[in-house]
């Protein structure tokens, strides 16, 4: 029986390739005086391309795309802080998001969270969601000192919902990081489909988030 849903955030709730176009691209706009003779362009796919998918750290980051551009006016840590500070203010969510934890929380399914990265960066872009107040638990990589693909996260998640893996469900993005780390846990896991990824060998998988509450319902009734 299904008693709890742990969420991914970036690439499952969290619409990150989105988030980080209307970001980065605000904040060209910032800095553009100082830019010397980059466009816009440039800045943005070069971010991107170094940023991949937001597995490389911002710090890396910028300090890349400085010396490409040669832009010795801007250090990279101003523009590391501007991102810290602004980017919780492009936030993007997928299509029926606080609908579907509405959903789920009436249906007192336990609910809750795994997200590797920055503990203070990540709360403000949940925040920035209205996602926190649904959570039951909220496990970010950084103040856990453990991160995703490790079970361990997994498993310290079902034990803070007070529930056992077996009767939690993960759904996430990444084939490696979330679904197989969420099966090697004891979970079911659900693949929030990408188009970056190919042949993920999930349990269950859905386009869109309002499938959760109805592909659990069918899960639970299939062991009555």
């Amino acid at each position: 029986m299904i008693k709890a849903i742990i969420f991914d955030l970036d690439g499952t709730l969290l619409n990150r390739e989105r988030s980080v176009e209307i970001f980065i691209g605000q904040q060209y706009e910032r800095f553009y005086t100082r830019m010397a003779s980059v466009t816009k362009e440039k800045f943005v796919n070069r971010f991107i391309e170094l940023d991949n998918r937001g597995y490389v750290w911002k710090d890396q980051v910028y300090k890349q795309l400085i010396d490409d551009f040669d832009i010795p006016s801007i250090p990279w840590e101003e523009l590391l802080r501007d991102y810290l500070h602004h980017f919780k203010e492009c936030c993007i969510p997928f299509p029926n998001l606080i609908e579907t934890l509405k959903e789920l929380q009436k249906s007192q399914f336990l609910m809750g969270m795994i997200t590797n990265g920055k503990g203070n960066f990540q709360m403000d872009n949940m925040k920035a969601l209205n996602i926190d107040p649904y959570m039951d638990s909220i496990l970010i990589s950084e103040w856990e000192g453990i991160k995703k693909p490790d079970p361990l996260i997994f498993r310290r998640a079902a034990d803070r919902l007070q529930v056992f893996p077996e009767e939690c469900v993960f759904i996430g993005d990444h084939p490696e990081k979330d679904v197989k780390a969420a099966q090697d846990a004891g979970m079911t896991a659900i693949w929030k489909k990408d188009a970056y990824w190919y042949e993920v060998k999930s349990d269950y998988s859905i386009e869109d988030l309002l499938e959760i509450h109805e592909l659990v319902r069918h899960m639970n009734a299939c062991e009555r």
